[in-house]
Formats: C-alpha cells, structure tokens, sequence
C-alpha cells in the first residue's frame, strides 16, 4: 500500500469512494458539493502548503491510499492542531473503503501518517476515537496508541454526547 497526492484524473474514483461511504455518514473526500474538481485539488494544494486557510484550518495532507492501482482508503494528515482538533480529530483522520477492510489497511495507513507527521517534526501524534468504534480502537493501539486518561472522553457531537477517546502516539 502507498500513500498519494490525488490526481486530476482520480475525479470519478473519489466519487466512488464518496458514494460508498455515504451510508456511513463519512466524507471519504473533504469535498464540497458543487466544487469544481480541478479547484478542489487547487484547495488541497493550498491547504497543503497553509495558504489561504480559512478560519479554523489547519495545513494538511491530504493522500489516498492505493493498492496495485485501487483506491482503498483516504489520510487527512493535520500539521498542527487546533482547539477543537484536540478534542474531535487529532493529527490524523483516516477512512479505509467498506469493500477494503479487516485487510489492515487502515492500520498501514495510520502508520504512515504518523511517519509522515514525524518527517515534518511532529509528535507525538494525537488520535481521536469514538468509543463505540472498535475497529478504530484496534488500528490506534496497533500503532501503538496510548490512551489519554487526563482527557474527559464525553463530549457534545451534534444533539447527542458522544464519547470520544484520545490517543497518543509517540
């Protein structure tokens, strides 16, 4: 598996991608609707390089995840965090595609996030979780996550409390 910049022809892939990932309520692209797509790698380009950031955003990394030429999964790398990165979000937001798991994708692309992060200086490398998502559990402890437990886990999501948990990994 390879981490990768998306590409002006990978248009009708992350529309896949998005599409599958729509019953889970995830964006598989941080893409809005009706962006053009050539603007849309313009922004990633730019949010990339901390360019014109709106407020709130942080410069990051934005990479597919490919296996012998197939889109698997997605990796938004944050350079730095914000207030509400260090509650919901952390360094590192990962998605593997529904057709694609238990194959451990995901824990291949965490760990290459985090050494992508360690190449740019950072760590240690913060990780967030819903408590209720056991497969995200098992990716962050594989790579050696180690729980926050200064950290109070329920927080406000939306109208309800969700339990979040913190990682941290060095």
């Amino acid at each position: 598996m390879v981490l990768r910049a998306v590409r002006p022809s990978d248009e009708s892939l992350a529309r896949a991608a998005q599409a599958a990932l729509a019953p889970d309520g995830f964006d598989f692209g941080l893409w809005a609707d009706g962006e053009p797509w050539l603007s849309y790698l313009d922004r990633l380009d730019r949010e990339h390089r901390g360019v014109d950031l709106p407020p709130g955003r942080v410069p990051m990394t934005f990479l597919y995840a490919e296996v012998e030429g197939r889109i698997v999964g997605r990796t938004s790398i944050r350079h730095s965090l914000t207030a509400t990165l260090c509650v919901q979000g952390g360094h590192v937001g990962y998605a593997v595609l529904p057709d694609e798991r238990r194959r451990g994708y995901a824990t291949a692309i965490l760990r290459q996030s985090v050494a992508h992060l360690r190449e740019r200086g950072v760590g240690p490398v913060l990780v967030t979780c819903a408590a209720d998502n056991p497969g995200s559990l098992a990716v962050i402890r594989n790579n050696g996550g180690r729980p926050d437990t200064s950290w109070p886990s329920s927080r406000p999501h939306g109208d309800h409390v969700a339990e979040i948990l913190r990682f941290w990994i060095d």
